[in-house]
């Protein structure tokens, strides 16, 4: 029966050599012990008797419990990712996992606030260090298009008030510089003075919670929950929702993908085009007033 022992080896690979959050370890172990488990009841003694028909079991089967076609293309994108690292170390001759696909399911569009509804959620209510906080959080995920860990891993040194920019580190390890909106920045004055209210002496994170720490990914998304429902937004909001309605609105204001695949820190611009469908309407609407064929007569 398998343990844990590679599987211990490869999460320590990605937390000290490739540097990655806590939160990805955490994801990639729980997909691989599925696989290790997966292994086991399949009676595979090795790693390395593992091949491509195993791996499109191991699909197929995770389809018939539920699981999702894109859940499914992020388990075995962890597999593929650990085949590697196993071929890398003289484990495995060759990644059994490189032509192995997910079932194909309909794709997912992101949900975005309109405009005005996010203004009015933005517009929060009330005062003292945390109302304070909260709202440069809230700020801050929709001016810059954050991601949450981009945003609780801010330092107090990462905004420069100035210049109106952000430096945040992305996914990868990847340093990239961000706009911040005049608002965000309105905000995050008001914040720097209430801090020293909640902020421990020596904690250096830009957001802290009520016990003084850096505040946790968990803490920011119940926060925004709560405003949500609290500005009786009817709709469930998240703090990816912010990012989605970002990139939205920048699209339909400006057109320019490119731009917001910078901002945004897409490494390839395809993940950006899923934003483009909810600029059709628009779209639409230019060609109908403009192509030759689609006008009407008068």
């Amino acid at each position: 029966m398998e343990t844990t022992g590679w599987i211990d080896k490869f999460i320590r690979h990605l937390a000290f050599e490739r540097r990655l959050s806590p939160e990805t370890c955490k994801n990639y172990r729980r997909d691989l012990l599925v696989l290790r488990d997966f292994r086991n009841a399949s009676g595979i003694a090795n790693w390395s008797d593992m091949d491509s028909e195993h791996f499109r079991a191991f699909s197929a089967q995770s389809f018939r419990k539920g699981l999702s076609p894109r859940s499914i293309q992020r388990r075995l994108s962890a597999c593929r990712t650990f085949f590697r690292y196993l071929t890398r170390e003289k484990l495995v001759r060759k990644n059994p996992v490189v032509d192995v696909s997910a079932p194909k399911g309909k794709r997912r569009l992101p949900g975005n606030l309109d405009a005005d509804t996010m203004a009015h959620l933005l517009n929060i209510p009330g005062d003292g260090p945390l109302v304070d906080r909260d709202r440069a959080i809230l700020e801050m995920l929709y001016s810059s298009g954050l991601r949450l860990s981009e945003l609780t891993d801010l330092n107090c040194g990462d905004v420069d008030s100035h210049d109106r920019t952000v430096r945040v580190t992305g996914k990868g390890n990847k340093d990239r510089i961000v706009p911040v909106g005049r608002k965000a920045i309105e905000a995050l004055a008001r914040w720097d003075k209430s801090r020293p209210e909640l902020a421990g002496p020596d904690e250096n994170a830009l957001f802290v919670s009520n016990r003084g720490t850096r505040i946790s990914p968990r803490s920011v998304q119940a926060r925004v929950d709560h405003w949500a429902r609290k500005q009786g937004i009817d709709s469930k909001v998240y703090p990816h929702l912010f990012r989605h309605s970002f990139a939205t609105h920048l699209l339909e204001s400006s057109h320019d993908l490119r731009g917001v695949q910078e901002l945004l820190g897409h490494a390839n611009i395809s993940t950006t085009q899923v934003y483009t469908h909810l600029d059709f309407q628009h779209l639409a609407q230019i060609y109908d007033q403009t192509h030759p064929r689609a006008r009407k007569k008068d």
